[in-house]
C-alpha cells in the first residue's frame, strides 16, 4: 500500500482515515476484551514477519486477538476480512511472539473481533474466539 495518507482505497477512505479507523476499531476491541476478564500482554507487536494487533492472556490461554474494523458493510462484514489464510498466518506471528518472548503459555488461542462503527450510537462488536 503506498504511504501517501492521500491515496484513496477502494472505499474512498484516505490512509489517515483508514489507520484512525483501525486505531478506533483497537480501542473498542480492548474495551470490550478486558470487560471479559482479558489482560492486554502487548499491542501492536511488529516483526518482520508482519504485526499482532493485540496479545492477552485469557486465564491459563494467551489469546493473539485480531482486529477488523469497518464503517459499514459494504464491503462485507468486519470478520469477513479474517480468511483461513489470515488465521494461519496469525498462528506463525503468535509462535514467533512466544519465542520471542520466552514464555511457554499451556494454550494458545486466536481470536477474531469484528468492530462496525456506527454512524450514531455504540460500535458493534462481534467476538469470535479460537479461529483457525
Amino acid at each position: 500500500m503506498h504511504s501517501d495518507p492521500t491515496v484513496a482505497s477502494r472505499s474512498g477512505a484516505t490512509a489517515a482515515q483508514k489507520h484512525a479507523l483501525g486505531e478506533y476499531g483497537e480501542r473498542i476491541a480492548v474495551r470490550h476484551l478486558t470487560d471479559q476478564g482479558m489482560v492486554v500482554l502487548e499491542q501492536n507487536w511488529r516483526c518482520d514477519a508482519g504485526e499482532l494487533d493485540i496479545v492477552l492472556k485469557d486465564g491459563r490461554a494467551l489469546v493473539v486477538c485480531e482486529v477488523k474494523t469497518r464503517s459499514s458493510n459494504a464491503f462485507g462484514s468486519p470478520l469477513e476480512g479474517v480468511t483461513v489464510a489470515k488465521a494461519q498466518r496469525l498462528r506463525r506471528l503468535a509462535a514467533k511472539w512466544i519465542e520471542a518472548r520466552g514464555v511457554h503459555p499451556p494454550e494458545v488461542r486466536i481470536d477474531v473481533v469484528g468492530v462496525l462503527r456506527s454512524r450514531s450510537g455504540p460500535a458493534q462488536v462481534e467476538h469470535i474466539r479460537g479461529v483457525g
